[in-house]
C-alpha cells in the first residue's frame, strides 16, 4: 500500500484527558514536543572570560536543541518547525547576529571556535531539512502542501534566503543551489516577494548616497526639507561614521553577490527594476568619493584605514562581479544555448545595457578590466551574422575612450582582502604584512583609486610660489621652508594644509620643524655644458658633444697659394649647378651645324599646322566697358587756342549756340502734360484731349512740318504757337 503524503497523513493517539483512542491530522500543533529554545547571541569581541563563558553556556542550549530537532522523525520535526515559534526567533536570531567574514572580530579563544564550528553545521542542516519535502518513499510531503507550508508559516522569506546564501554559500554552494532552487520551484510566490523586495534593496543604494551627501539618480525627486541640516561628504565626516557606511555597503554588495551567485534564475527579476543601471550609477558616484575620502585621511588610525580600505576594494569588486552575473545571465547564456532564430531579442538586449552605461566611464573601465567587453562582443559575433557593427563598434570605442589618461598596464584587478577560515567555519580579516595602509602608497591600483589616485610630479616652478604665497598671505609669520614641507606633506592642497595649522592638527614630523624656516634654494642640477642649446649645437666642431674631430678640415689662418685672380677664374662652383639647371631646361648647349644639314628631328616637335581663324578678331577690344578704355590713350587733339581758324567753322559754332540758348530760354512744359508716342511727343490740353508736338528735336519747327496722327481729328490739331501761349 502506497504511503500518504504528511499533509494527508491521519494518526490514531490516546488523549491524554479521555484516554480515548482520536484520530487527528499528523500536522497539528498538539505533535508539538514542548521545548523552548534560547536566542542566539555572538561571541564577545574581547575575550573576557566571563563573556566567553556566558556565551558559551548559550550557545551550548542552542547546539543541544538543535541537535534534539534534527533527531526526531519527519512528522514530528514537521510539527515542531511549523507549530514552535521559539524555534524560528532562534533561528532568525543566529541568521542576524552571526558574525560575517567581513565584520570585525579578533581571533576568538579555541574552545569559543568549536562551538561556532558546531552551531552553523546544526543551523545549515536544519535549513536544509526544512528545505527538503520529500525525505524517503513513505516520508515525504506533498509538492503543492510543501509549497504553501514554506510560505504560510513564513518558515523562508527573501531576507532568510539572502542570509542563508551569504553565510553558507562558500563551501555549500552546490548543497544551497539544490535548497534554494527547491523552495523557488515549490513556491513561486517567492518570485513576487523578491520583485516588492527590490525596490528596498535599491534603496539602500539611495540611502548610501543621501547620507555621503551625493545627488544620486533619486535625490532630486524627494524635495529637502528646510530644517534639515546640510549632508557632509564622505571627506568632512567622522572617521566612525565613515567606518559604518564602508561597512554597511560590505554587507550589502557581499549578500547581493552571494544570492546571485547561488540563484541566478533572480537576475531577471532584478534586471525588471533597471539594476544594471542602477548598479553603475551607483558605483560611478559612490566609490570614487569613498576611495578618496579614505585616502586624504593619512594622518588618522592608519590601522582603520588600512581595514576600511580591503572593504571597500572588496565591495567594489563584487559589484562588478554581480553585474557581471546578471549580463551573463541574461543576455550571454541564452545566446549560447538557444538557436540562431531566437537570440536577436537577447543580443539587442546586451547591446541596449552597454549602450545606457557609455557616460560612466570610470565603472567602465573597472569592469573591463576584470571581465573585457570586447570579449562579449566576439561572443554575440560568432553567434550571429546579422549584430549591428556601427552599434557594437561604438560601445567598443567608447570603452576604449573611458581608458584615455590612464595607463592600462598598470591596471590590476580588485581583490578581496585577505580572510582566514578556520576549520571550524570561523572566518576572521587578517591585517597586511607591510602594514595596514602601505597598499595605498605602495600599490599599483590606479584605477581602482579613482579620485584618490596618486598626483603626477611635484609641484614646482611658478605653480609652487603661487601654492606657498595663498598660505603665507593668511599666515605671514610662517616661514617658507616650513610651508613647503606642509605642501608636500598634504598633496600640495593649501587649503587642507591652513586648516591644519589653524585647528592644530598637523602631522607629528611637521609639528616638530620650526614655523619660522626658510626655504632653502636647491642647485640646479643640471650641468651647464647639457643645459646649454645655440646653433652650433651637435656640429661636426662641438667638442663638447663629440670626443673627435677631423683636423683635416680646419684651417689656421689665411691661405696664400690663393689670390683675387685664381678665386674668379675658379669655375668649379658654375660647373656643380649646371646639371641641376639643366633640369629646368635653362642651360642649351650651342650645336653647330654643317652646311646643308637640316635640324635633327625630335619625337616631341608640334607638327600641326596653326589655326589662325580667330586672329583677326580682337574679341572685347571695342568692348565700352572693357578694361581697355582706363589704359588706352585718347586721340591726339590741337587745343583750341592754337588752332587755326577755318572759314565757316566759327559760324557753324555760333549757330550752335544760338540754340542752345534759345532751349534754355523756351517755357519748361509740366510733366504731366508730356505723353512719349514713339514718334514724337503729345502735350495734354485742359480737357486732356491729346495735341501732337514737336518731337523732341527741338520747338522752332513750323507747325505745318508737324506729321499727321492717323486717327486723330482735324479740330485736335492746332499750331504750336497756341499750345504755347
Amino acid at each position: 500500500m502506497p504511503s500518504l503524503p504528511l499533509d494527508q497523513l491521519q494518526i490514531t493517539h490516546t488523549d491524554l484527558k479521555t484516554g480515548k483512542l482520536r484520530t487527528s491530522p499528523a500536522l497539528h500543533p498538539e505533535q508539538k514536543a514542548d521545548r523552548y529554545f534560547v536566542l542566539y547571541k555572538p561571541p564577545p569581541k574581547d575575550n573576557i572570560p566571563a563573556l566567553v563563558e556566558e556565551y558559551l553556556e548559550r550557545a551550548t542550549f542552542v547546539a543541544n536543541d538543535l541537535d534534539w530537532l534534527l533527531a526526531l522523525p519527519h512528522d514530528k520535526f514537521w510539527c515542531q518547525v511549523i507549530f514552535d515559534e521559539t524555534l524560528q526567533k532562534c533561528l532568525d536570531s543566529y541568521l542576524r547576529y552571526v558574525p560575517r567574514k567581513f565584520d570585525e572580530w579578533v581571533a576568538p579563544a579555541p574552545e569559543v571556535v568549536d562551538m561556532q564550528k558546531r552551531l552553523h553545521r546544526s543551523v545549515f542542516l536544519t535549513f536544509l531539512r526544512m528545505s527538503t519535502h520529500k525525505e524517503s518513499k513513505d516520508h515525504f510531503i506533498s509538492p503543492s502542501a510543501f509549497g504553501e507550508i514554506l510560505y504560510n508559516n513564513f518558515l523562508f522569506d527573501i531576507p532568510k534566503i539572502l542570509d542563508l546564501c551569504v553565510l553558507f554559500g562558500k563551501g555549500n554552494s552546490p548543497l544551497l543551489q539544490k535548497m534554494i532552487g527547491n523552495i523557488f520551484i515549490q513556491q513561486p510566490s517567492y518570485y513576487n516577494d523578491l520583485d516588492e523586495t527590490m525596490p528596498t534593496i535599491l534603496q539602500v543604494f539611495s540611502n548610501i548616497l543621501q547620507h555621503c551627501g551625493l545627488q544620486g539618480d533619486g535625490a532630486s525627486a524627494t524635495p529637502q526639507k528646510l530644517e534639515e541640516r546640510g549632508r557632509l561628504t564622505p571627506s568632512d565626516m567622522p572617521l566612525l561614521e565613515l567606518k559604518d557606511i564602508v561597512l554597511y555597503l560590505c554587507d550589502t554588495c557581499t549578500t547581493l553577490w552571494a544570492f546571485l551567485d547561488i540563484f541566478p534564475l533572480a537576475c531577471q527579476t532584478f534586471q525588471k527594476h533597471d539594476f544594471c543601471y542602477r548598479l553603475a550609477s551607483f558605483y560611478e558616484i559612490a566609490i570614487p568619493e569613498l576611495e578618496s575620502a579614505i585616502k586624504k585621511r593619512r594622518l588618522e588610525d592608519s590601522k582603520l584605514l588600512g581595514d576600511l580600505w580591503q572593504r571597500l576594494s572588496h565591495s567594489r569588486k563584487k559589484l562588478l562581479e554581480i553585474f557581471h552575473i546578471l549580463m551573463n545571465q541574461i543576455c550571454l547564456l541564452p545566446v549560447l544555448e538557444n538557436s540562431c532564430d531566437n537570440i536577436q531579442g537577447f543580443i539587442e538586449e546586451f547591446l541596449q545595457i552597454f549602450s545606457s552605461l557609455l557616460q560612466e566611464k570610470r565603472f567602465l573601465r573597472d569592469y573591463d578590466t576584470l571581465f573585457p567587453v570586447a570579449d562579449d562582443v566576439s561572443l554575440l559575433q560568432q553567434a550571429s551574422a546579422v549584430l549591428d557593427e556601427t552599434r557594437t563598434a561604438y560601445i567598443l570605442q567608447a570603452v576604449e575612450s573611458a581608458w584615455e589618461g590612464v595607463d592600462r598596464r598598470k591596471a590590476t584587478d580588485a581583490k578581496d582582502p585577505p580572510v582566514a577560515e578556520d576549520p571550524n567555519g570561523v572566518i576572521a580579516m587578517v591585517e597586511p604584512v607591510s602594514g595596514p595602509f602601505s597598499h595605498l602608497e605602495n600599490s599599483e591600483e590606479g584605477e581602482c583609486m579613482g579620485a584618490a589616485a596618486p598626483l603626477g610630479p611635484p609641484v614646482c616652478g611658478v605653480e609652487l610660489d603661487s601654492l606657498i604665497s595663498q598660505v603665507k598671505d593668511l599666515l605671514p609669520d610662517l616661514g617658507e621652508g616650513f610651508i613647503l614641507a606642509c605642501l608636500e606633506h598634504y598633496s600640495y592642497n593649501p587649503e587642507q594644509v591652513i586648516n591644519n595649522i589653524l585647528e592644530e592638527r598637523l602631522a607629528p614630523a611637521l609639528s616638530q620643524l620650526d614655523r619660522s624656516l626658510d626655504r632653502q634654494v636647491k642647485p640646479d642640477p643640471t650641468p651647464l655644458l647639457t643645459s646649454r642649446h645655440n646653433v652650433f649645437q651637435n656640429d661636426e666642431f662641438d667638442v663638447f658633444s663629440r670626443d673627435t674631430v677631423d683636423l683635416s678640415r680646419v684651417h689656421k689662418g689665411r691661405r696664400k697659394e690663393e689670390n683675387t685672380r685664381s678665386l674668379l677664374n675658379d669655375k668649379r662652383e658654375v660647373v656643380a649647378q649646371r646639371q641641376r639647371y639643366e633640369q629646368y631646361s635653362v642651360v642649351v648647349e650651342e650645336v653647330p651645324l654643317q652646311p646643308g644639314e637640316g635640324l635633327p628631328y625630335r619625337g616631341d616637335d608640334y607638327e600641326d599646322e596653326y589655326d589662325d581663324t580667330y586672329d583677326g578678331n580682337q574679341v572685347g577690344a571695342n568692348d565700352a566697358d572693357s578694361d581697355d578704355e582706363l589704359i588706352s590713350r585718347r586721340p591726339f587733339t590741337i587745343p583750341q587756342v592754337l588752332r587755326t581758324k577755318v572759314p565757316g567753322e566759327g559760324q557753324e559754332e555760333d549757330e550752335d549756340e544760338e540754340e542752345e540758348e534759345a532751349e534754355d530760354e523756351a517755357p519748361k512744359v509740366p510733366h504731366w502734360q508730356v505723353v512719349d508716342e514713339g514718334e514724337g511727343v503729345v502735350l495734354k490740353g485742359r480737357l486732356g484731349a491729346p495735341c501732337p508736338c514737336l518731337p523732341a528735336a527741338g520747338f522752332q519747327a513750323a507747325p505745318a512740318s508737324l506729321p499727321r496722327r492717323r486717327g486723330a481729328p482735324s479740330s485736335l490739331r492746332c499750331p504750336l504757337g497756341e499750345l504755347l501761349a
